[in-house]
């Protein structure tokens, strides 16, 4: 693992009169997983968004691979010039889309020639174990099903920063645990730099290699 892969500097965010995030300082390595822990409303969907370049900060600095991509309150890099995967919350999967024509909206968006685009579903689908549901819309899936097609869309261009935002929340502790045990394996095959948030330190120490807490 290299150093400082991802780096925040002094990260803050205010709405309004409130501040959600204050100085916030992280640098995570190259591959690694990070979890990030904290009560509800403590700032850790924002500062995902925040790394993402889906909103912007009010101070501080943030770093991936290198470039500047945020400072002193502007986005210096667009969202999709980042190299990100994010899976939100609540999955946020297109109702009209299948599993594989998400997919491949997501990597036609970038450029990709339709014939290096059908591979890349393939193997993308079978790495997450979906590949009977490729032609399946959101609503036919269970939620574990739902689960890895979120997690699909997001690492198909092959991201070098993955976000996670507390993807297994809604799922039961059985399944949890297996997807937990098929995301570290899949996250070490990958070698993709990694932020989990989640409530449940549980959670955390067994896909995390190190844990950062967010005060509320």
């Amino acid at each position: 693992m290299g150093e400082g892969f991802l780096r925040l500097a002094g990260v803050t965010k205010r709405y309004a009169d409130r501040t959600i995030l204050d100085r916030i300082s992280l640098d995570v390595s190259q591959g690694e997983i990070v979890a990030l822990l904290g009560a509800s409303g403590c700032g850790k969907t924002t500062l995902l968004r925040l790394i993402a370049g889906l909103e912007r900060l009010d101070a501080g600095e943030i770093w991936i691979a290198g470039e500047r991509v945020a400072a002193e309150g502007r986005n210096l890099a667009p969202p999709r010039a980042r190299g990100i995967g994010f899976v939100f919350q609540d999955l946020a999967l297109w109702p009209h889309l299948t599993v594989a024509a998400s997919l491949d909206f997501v990597l036609a968006s970038g450029g990709m020639p339709k014939r290096e685009r059908a591979r890349r579903i393939a193997d993308t689908l079978q790495m997450v174990r979906i590949s009977r549901f490729a032609q399946s819309y959101p609503n036919r899936l269970s939620g574990g099903e739902q689960q890895r097609a979120a997690l699909a869309r997001a690492i198909v261009g092959h991201p070098r920063l993955l976000l996670l935002d507390e993807p297994m929340s809604s799922l039961d502790a059985d399944l949890k645990v297996d997807l937990l045990g098929e995301l570290a394996a899949l996250q070490a095959k990958l070698d993709v730099t990694t932020i989990y948030v989640t409530h449940d330190r549980a959670e955390a120490a067994a896909l995390a290699h190190k844990d950062f807490f967010l005060l509320a």
